[in-house]
């Protein structure tokens, strides 16, 4: 492996003094590459006010961020290899690079290397054999070989093998549930006892439903723990197998009272989507929550690149139609995101008039409906073809994101209409929704959320629900927005409803890139030294433990 760049460059600037004709030379040091990506990442603290718990729950809080240290160690695995690797950089910022990347490819730029010797990242990460073939696994006869919880190997004899996470991560799991053992017989809370009793069961056998379920009904608990192999992102191969990850969480109380009176409107808000009748058939459980949090640890998957900002879980459908779903808003590292990110970009690309309607309320309540949309819509194709999930196949990320962008915004604009969101504007969540959107398409188009971000943003261009100025500035015609919205909405609807994936993959391909005239805007908010995103310091220093 190359080492890193690690030779500064210096600049000389030569500056004549007119009244004693004596020339000097002063030397500015130039940041290196490594070090100006590292500080495309904003350092933001996590850290809230655990002035609230008791002693005994700030001990439970400490197991947590030392299972939360143990998802860290696997997702490295899952996601490189042998994160010892990484030791043998020498260039300081290269280095801290690859701790936020999570390997030597950079997440938010196509996963190209950006340490010499490694090639493209395997579309598979290290979930498969990096030689193996697509007829390989075709070949591959175990029922189980695209379970979210199974890793693909291969035996002494070079033969492809299936095998079960509790048995690939034996020694890590076995630390995982010693721990959760202690959190246990420390927890007081009921709901939240019955659900570490339950994770812990899940991390043994690999069936996550019961505890999934148990989470569902953890519903007191000042602390909050998603934990465990979760969302399917990183395999960009088959787009099947889970990653570990981890939050830990503490609720924020007061703002999530306000929040509380959507859970009861959801079956309403489904039978008000912009659809044919046919797709939205399904109703929505009604168990679901929307609360509001700050995070204290981000571990693992959700740690990687791009920070996450919000929870909707679990993914299970089973559970969703039995129970809904939990929302989960993170407001701590929502406000940093507006503030470091978002509010600077609109600032530099948004006509002057329009600067007013970006507001932090409107992120929020953006944010918060977009995980909402996740539960809404349907589950299951109308003709046939078993659930949606299933019939896009790799096409179902990006889809379902898509989905969720652009139904939250519906929602949030039907809502001030009704008028139960009573602090921003219609234009405003527009504004903020269009401007957030510069934000998020940064991270680039490898991942489900950038293709998204793209399919709704070139839809809008195409439907003149903005125009550019000679300037490069965005000016919003908020009434075709408005139309645009529900139209896009429709289209998505019937997409996932007819599990329709040749159209998915056509328009996805032709319409989920970044066109020349958003790409002279992203250079501008490049050119600007605009962060492209957060990176945490976080732990039990920073929490005062």
């Amino acid at each position: 492996m190359k080492k890193g760049i690690i030779t500064a460059l210096l600049l000389s600037c030569i500056c004549f003094v007119s009244c004693d004709k004596k020339e000097q030379v002063t030397q500015t040091e130039e940041k290196s590459p490594m070090q100006k990506k590292v500080e495309e990442f904003a350092s933001f603290e996590l850290k809230a006010d655990l002035g609230k718990l008791t002693a005994n729950e700030k001990e439970i809080l400490g197991i947590f961020l030392d299972i939360a240290d143990i998802m860290d160690e696997l997702f490295w695995l899952q996601a490189y290899g042998n994160k010892a690797d990484m030791d043998t950089i020498s260039d300081e910022y290269t280095k801290q690079f690859a701790m936020i990347n999570y390997g030597p490819w950079e997440r938010l730029d196509a996963m190209k290397p950006f340490v010499s010797g490694f090639g493209e990242k395997p579309l598979g990460a290290n979930f498969y054999p990096k030689d193996m073939t697509e007829q390989e696994f075709k070949e591959l006869k175990d029922a189980n070989k695209n379970s979210l919880y199974t890793v693909i190997r291969r035996d002494e004899n070079g033969k492809l093998v299936v095998t079960w996470y509790k048995d690939e991560y034996k020694t890590q799991i076995d630390k995982v549930c010693a721990l959760l053992d202690k959190a246990i017989a420390l927890a007081q809370d009921k709901g939240l006892k019955k659900y570490l009793t339950e994770r812990k069961k899940a991390f043994e056998t690999d069936n996550y439903f019961a505890s999934d379920m148990a989470w569902m009904d953890m519903k007191e608990s000042k602390l909050d723990f998603v934990v465990g192999p979760i969302e399917n992102y990183e395999d960009r191969l088959y787009g099947t197998k889970a990653a570990y990850e981890a939050f830990v969480l503490l609720k924020d109380e007061e703002e999530s009272a306000k929040l509380s009176k959507f859970t009861a409107m959801l079956p309403e808000l489904q039978k008000s989507l912009p659809c044919d009748e046919k797709f939205k058939k399904e109703v929505p459980g009604t168990e679901s929550d929307i609360n509001v949090y700050n995070v204290l640890f981000y571990a693992g998957d959700c740690n990687a690149g791009s920070k996450t900002i919000a929870i909707n879980l679990p993914n299970d459908e089973k559970v969703q139609l039995a129970k809904g779903a939990r929302r989960l808003q993170l407001k701590n590292a929502m406000q940093a995101k507006f503030d470091k990110i978002l509010l600077p970009i609109a600032e530099n690309t948004m006509a002057k008039e329009q600067l007013a309607n970006v507001k932090f309320d409107a992120f929020f309540y953006n944010v918060t409906f977009h995980e909402v949309a996740h539960g809404l819509g349907i589950k299951n194709t109308i003709n046939g073809k078993g659930a949606v999930r299933t019939a896009l196949g790799n096409q179902y990320s990006a889809w379902e994101e898509a989905k969720a962008d652009i139904l939250g915004l519906y929602m949030v604009c039907s809502l001030i209409d009704k008028g139960e969101i009573t602090t921003i504007s219609k234009n405003d969540a527009i504004a903020t929704f269009i401007a957030g959107i510069l934000r998020s398409v940064r991270f680039g188009l490898t991942s489900a959320h950038g293709v998204a971000n793209m399919m709704c943003f070139n839809f809008f261009e195409d439907h003149k629900a903005f125009t550019q100025n000679e300037a490069g500035l965005y000016t919003i015609d908020f009434n075709n927005a408005t139309k645009a919205i529900s139209d896009w909405a429709a289209k998505i609807l019937e997409v996932e409803g007819l599990g329709d994936i040749a159209e998915a993959k056509a328009y996805s391909e032709a319409n989920g890139k970044i066109r020349p005239s958003l790409q002279k805007s992203l250079d501008k908010i490049n050119g600007l030294g605009i962060p492209k995103d957060i990176r945490f310091e976080q732990g039990r220093k920073v929490l005062g433990l």
